[in-house]
């Protein structure tokens, strides 16, 4: 295949990608083949009310990607059978005018928002959902993809055009068609819920490894939901790498059983149909993976409800008005440039005695938070008097951003070390986190699909 292909190739998450990979497949047969594949899903005017946000003044794109956990049929393996189904994975995905860049937000699954009126759908047992304070994936079970859609729209500001769901079948398939993603396991995982058993180091997944790795939650890093998106944006952003890859471009076996599994597991609106994806894909040219960007909401842990988690204003609201506006993220970079490694690429294990382990479950928290991946929290036993960052020289340019989070610590080398990860050991002189600016903002920066999850 030729060149002209890859600079075609420019999705940024794994079911829109797909579409438009099917929309530039030349092949009229094979092209009229996998379009018949999706199955789609009308959202009218009806669903989302007569209040919705204003569409911004330029021809950006704004797709809502959910991936879902119904647990019937194919899917009933992936955990006891719940009543309904509700949303694993909730993305926003906009795509400049000049289809030169994109940015995947992010919504937890946690977070503790307010949720809008949804109509019923008896014919589909939906009850509909009545005004309140709630988990934002409940909308999905509620009202379906157009309550989740509305939801979405009644929180951020953003006009959505368009929106693809993704199954956990068709996840698996789409995996196992360009031969594995590659991630990198800071530690041994055995996690029977998640139907997961690696060792640790870089590797290839495929599908029921893959699967079981993007939905883990409690076998890694310090259990939180938080932690789970940033595995899976680090997936996505490797699925990408590996699509736009010479390795599966220029492989038309691969292609097209990347193409033939993807197009089986998406459902959309049918607005998003074949010619309006074929003549958004032959306008994007030139889009690499390093244009790709990806963010989460800004967020901290709920202090009314323990265990979920509120949006950070006046930083979400920023974030929101950006897209709905379509404005440049660049330009919000507000932090300075003292900070020479972002947070976003520095991961963490910390280390702590059993007298500080409620303190160092609220470490691992708030550092999430702020942007760091925590690997793992590990209890020792000797306590330490000093609050200590540990690195190899692979980490050393790592240490000042962290060190600058912390009130108090001392940075020591460790020669023989060789990852790239810090430890913090909280020391008995601890003494918090230092208290985070306003117009730090390096939440907004997010990361690029060209990220190594190794590398960070």
């Amino acid at each position: 295949m030729s060149s002209t292909w890859r600079r075609r190739i420019w999705w940024p998450a794994a079911g829109l990608l797909t579409l438009v990979l099917v929309a530039v497949g030349g092949i009229t047969a094979v092209y009229a083949r996998l379009s018949g594949n999706v199955r789609h899903i009308e959202v009218t005017e009806q669903d989302l009310g007569a209040t919705r946000p204003p569409k911004a003044p330029t021809t950006a794109i704004n797709v809502l990607v959910v991936g879902s956990d119904e647990r019937n049929g194919k899917n009933a393996k992936y955990g006891h059978r719940i009543s309904g189904e509700r949303t694993d994975t909730i993305m926003l995905a906009h795509i400049s005018p000049n289809r030169d860049n994109a940015m995947i937000i992010s919504f937890p699954r946690d977070s503790l928002v307010r949720l809008p009126a949804c109509r019923a759908n008896p014919g589909k047992y939906l009850a509909g959902q009545t005004p309140h304070i709630g988990m934002i994936n409940e909308s999905f079970n509620s009202g379906g993809i157009a309550c989740t859609w509305k939801t979405i729209e009644s929180l951020t500001g953003i006009r959505i055009d368009h929106f693809v769901k993704v199954d956990f079948v068709g996840f698996k398939g789409m995996v196992n068609a360009v031969g594995g993603v590659e991630v990198c396991v800071p530690q041994p995982i055995d996690d029977t819920k998640a139907l997961l058993h690696l060792p640790a180091g870089r590797q290839t997944l495929k599908g029921e490894q893959a699967l079981g790795y993007v939905r883990a939650r409690y076998s890694l890093g310090d259990g939180s939901d938080i932690g789970r998106i940033q595995r899976q944006q680090m997936f996505i952003a490797s699925m990408i790498k590996k699509v736009m890859s010479g390795e599966t471009l220029t492989n038309p076996a691969r292609l097209y059983g990347f193409l033939d599994a993807a197009t089986k597991s998406v459902t959309t609106d049918p607005e998003l149909t074949p010619g309006v994806m074929k003549d958004l894909a032959e306008s994007a040219q030139g889009l690499t993976a390093g244009q790709i960007r990806f963010i989460t909401v800004p967020w901290r842990y709920s202090l009314s409800q323990p265990g979920r988690v509120e949006w950070v204003q006046p930083q979400a609201g920023a974030l929101f008005r950006l897209v709905a506006g379509d404005k440049d993220a660049k330009g919000a970079r507000l932090r300075g440039g003292q900070i020479k490694v972002a947070r976003s690429r520095i991961e963490i294990e910390i280390r702590h005695t059993a007298a500080r382990a409620t303190t160092a479950a609220q470490v691992a928290a708030a550092l999430e938070q702020r942007g760091y991946h925590i690997a793992r929290v590990r209890e020792v036993g000797k306590p330490a008097p000093e609050t200590t960052i540990l690195y190899s020289p692979n980490g050393q340019t790592r240490v000042p951003t962290l060190a600058r989070d912390l009130l108090k610590s001392r940075s020591v080398p460790v020669q023989e070390a060789r990852t790239s990860r810090l430890v913090l050991v909280i020391g008995d002189d601890w003494r918090g986190l230092k208290v985070k600016r306003v117009t730090d903002s390096e939440e907004l920066t997010g990361f690029d699909a060209t990220q190594d999850s190794c590398a960070t």
